[in-house]
């Protein structure tokens, strides 16, 4: 979204400088710059003070009166916009701006501001955008605006509406330029789901007109603007062939729009259960603008007054804060570390093993992927290469950039004589092997007798104390806890667990490490489940004892689907490995007490038992069938009857929809509180980022504690105070919430 601004709001901001004249040939404001080459002015954004280049107000003045310059300069025929940036054309809009509006008339008028702006660029003189790095939001609205779009070829070049995950839809234009330029099948997917398009895919489908070599991009751009202004550069978009007739059946009849707008409205709800108000709003504002045209007065007045109604929902708020948390947590505390860590080691080929040198390879690093046999050294390696394989097959990397990615990894086993040579040169390893203490401290031993002195050695464990862990070290300075989430390649958290003796040099190279494979880190405290898992253990306690209180599986799975979780608990479960569950709820029973372990373990030991242990075994909770849809398992169903019925226990006739979501959120939510108080994490903000990228905390409310912050703390303890009354000693509320309670305190103040 664009960065201009109401006028209330804009006369409280200090107008920059005057322009000043640096040459004959050359203009500049503080963040925008201009030189003249044979009639075409070749602007260059680079905002002052910042990484990146982002439309905050100052950037939005200056380019107003640099569009009115181009316009007024009669010697000056056409111009191109690049960035000062390294990787970066326009990230988007200060987002700070939005969290100013208190009311929907500002955020309105934030969107209504944009469009003349926008709208002068693209009725002038022939503009070209030259595109390198991340054009994202309101920097790809700008570009829409231009007259053609040059891409350059670097990996790091990206374009993206990610308004839609803020709780928002474009509002500078967006909703309106995208579909008239590309088609509305085309930008459904891309406005509403904020997905990312590179620069051959943007090509094929017209968001861009070429794709240049970097080092030719800029004059690449001036030719453009020459030949757009002389007449000699003619630009046809048209569809043909099957596209155009596919184009003209879908978008050109009212029964061919109404059905792709049917089927976008059934995935939002299939995958939304219609919890965030964002993309069902910007189906409405782009079937209004379809119906009376894209570009039209109507459809920009459609979508200023819809991202208005947005910016102040309690959705969009709270995402605006994972926002804002996710980048707080991305500042490393211990600095930049004198190392960069190039070389890898990865001990174990297995899911998590598989998935960290992926992540790992990624990213340039090299990989010395090690496993026990030469078979699951197969397994891991050809798991790396089916995920690449699928995105090239879904054109997201081309096959040289698949196999060059596979290049950096070095797989070995305990089969070949001289592994241990190659981890002479090796800067950190990655231990992702079974959760067994003995195992892994042999491993310890074994690896750090032959890697360098300065090596890092971090384990990725996800209930073994790392302090325990340590004592099998030489280099405890050099030790420490990398616990990533499963399936890594798709899950953003790291949790970084310090022992006494871990230095900060240490712990930077882990946060830095973290981030290079593009995941949130965030510090937490050596105790038994760290965070996440700790607070899970009550909450999958919650999930079993619903079970035994006559809940049915699929009623507590889709409870919390409608409560905003990704996946219901059953479902999760099933995927984590019930025998890993039980496992972790041992480690955990002795240091959380009546917290957890309430439920009746007779079920889950008799489970593993016999064998079903979720999607690995092919049933669990459910029947997970080679081809077809997972269902219900009536063995799982007969043995909680058999269970119920031994115990004589009557339903506590808790066990409705609502019921159901509160006893689950307030054991998971009470633990997060206990984990504050207790210094497991630092602060709310650390809390909140955590529970909603490591366990799918429904991110439209912000995280547990801004859950709370909106709920009442007070209203919190009551209900926990009900369930305790008619449950049990497990729902007595953490000191710290009757503390908040009593005083009427948030968690965030802001």
């Amino acid at each position: 979204m664009f960065g201009a601004v109401s006028r209330s709001l804009f006369r409280s901001v200090r107008t920059p400088a005057a322009v000043r004249v640096a040459s004959a040939s050359t203009q500049a404001f503080k963040n925008i710059s201009y030189e003249v080459e044979d009639g075409i002015a070749v602007v260059t954004f680079d905002q002052q003070d910042s990484k990146v280049n982002t439309l905050n107000m100052d950037m939005s003045y200056e380019f107003g009166e640099l569009v009115k310059q181009l316009e007024n300069n009669s010697s000056i025929r056409g111009a191109v916009i690049l960035s000062g940036k390294k990787n970066n054309f326009i990230a988007g809009a200060d987002i700070n701006m939005f969290t100013k509006c208190k009311t929907s008339e500002e955020m309105e008028a934030i969107s209504r501001n944009a469009h003349p702006l926008f709208d002068a660029l693209e009725g002038g003189k022939p503009i070209v955008a030259a595109i390198e790095g991340s054009c994202m939001g309101g920097g790809l609205e700008l570009a829409l605006a231009c007259h053609y779009r040059i891409a350059s070829s670097n990996p790091k070049t990206v374009f993206s509406l990610p308004e839609v995950m803020l709780g928002l839809l474009p509002g500078a234009g967006g909703t309106q330029r995208l579909p008239k330029l590309i088609g509305l099948q085309a930008a459904l997917p891309i406005i509403l789901t904020g997905k990312n398009v590179r620069p051959k895919q943007a090509q094929r489908m017209k968001l861009v007109d070429s794709v240049a070599d970097p080092s030719a991009l800029r004059s690449a751009a001036v030719q453009a603007a020459k030949g757009l202004a002389d007449g000699t550069l003619k630009v046809n978009r048209e569809p043909k062939g099957m596209k155009k007739l596919i184009a003209q059946v879908l978008e050109g009849t009212e029964f061919g729009r109404n059905f792709m707008f049917d089927q976008a409205r059934k995935m939002v709800m299939k995958q939304t259960k219609g919890v965030y108000p964002a993309p069902l709003k910007i189906i409405d504002v782009l079937k209004e603008s379809a119906t009376k045209g894209f570009g039209s007065t109507a459809g920009f007045k459609a979508e200023a007054k819809a991202f208005g109604d947005l910016g102040i929902t309690p959705e969009s708020k709270a995402l605006v804060t994972i926002y804002f948390g996710q980048t707080a947590c991305k500042k490393n505390p211990f600095g930049t570390p004198q190392k960069k860590d190039n070389n890898i080691a990865v001990l174990g080929a297995g899911l998590m093993g598989a998935g960290i040198t992926e992540v790992t390879v990624s990213k340039g690093a090299n990989v010395v992927l090690k496993d026990a046999t030469q078979e699951g050294l197969a397994r891991g390696i050809d798991r790396v290469y089916n995920n690449l394989n699928k995105k090239t097959r879904k054109r997201r990397m081309t096959t040289f950039e698949r196999d060059q990615t596979m290049s950096r990894i070095l797989g070995l086993s305990n089969t070949d004589s001289n592994w241990q040579q190659h981890f002479g040169h090796t800067d950190m390893v990655i231990e992702a092997v079974f959760e067994d203490l003995t195992l892994k401290h042999n491993i310890i031993r074994e690896i750090e007798a032959i890697t360098p002195e300065d090596c890092v050695f971090a384990t990725n464990t996800s209930a073994i104390p790392i302090t325990k862990l340590a004592e099998a070290s030489t280099r405890p300075q050099n030790f420490i806890g990398m616990h990533y989430f499963s399936p890594v390649e798709k899950m953003p958290l790291l949790e970084i667990i310090r022992h006494p003796g871990t230095s900060d040099e240490t712990a930077a190279r882990a946060f830095a490490m973290g981030l290079r494979q593009g995941k949130t880190p965030v510090f937490v405290k050596d105790v038994p489940g760290f965070y996440v898992n700790r607070s899970l253990g009550p909450y999958s306690d919650e999930g079993l004892a619903l079970l035994l209180d006559g809940a049915k599986i699929d009623q507590v799975d889709n409870a919390l689907l409608k409560f905003g979780f990704p996946v219901g608990p059953m479902t999760l479960v099933d995927e984590v490995g019930i025998d890993v569950a039980v496992s972790v709820g041992k480690t955990l029973k002795d240091d959380l007490g009546v917290r957890i372990g309430t439920a009746d373990e007779t079920l889950m030991q008799t489970v593993v038992e016999r064998g079903m242990l979720g999607r690995k075994s092919g049933k669990g909770m459910h029947i997970f069938p080679k081809n077809g849809k997972k269902s219900v398992n009536p063995e799982m169903v007969e043995l909680i009857e058999e269970l119920r019925a031994e115990h004589n226990n009557p339903s506590s006739g808790l066990t409705s929809t609502q019921d159901i979501q509160m006893r689950m959120a307030t054991r998971f939510i009470n633990e997060t509180a206990h984990c504050l108080q207790d210094e497991i994490v630092d602060n709310p903000v650390v809390g909140d980022i955590a529970a909603v990228f490591g366990i799918g905390f429904p991110p439209f409310r912000g995280g547990p504690f801004r859950y709370l912050d909106a709920y009442g703390v007070g209203n919190f303890v009551d209900v926990m105070y009900k369930y305790r009354d008619q449950l049990g000693p497990q729902f007595e509320p953490a000191q710290i919430l009757k503390d908040y309670a009593k005083t009427g305190r948030k968690f965030h103040n802001e």
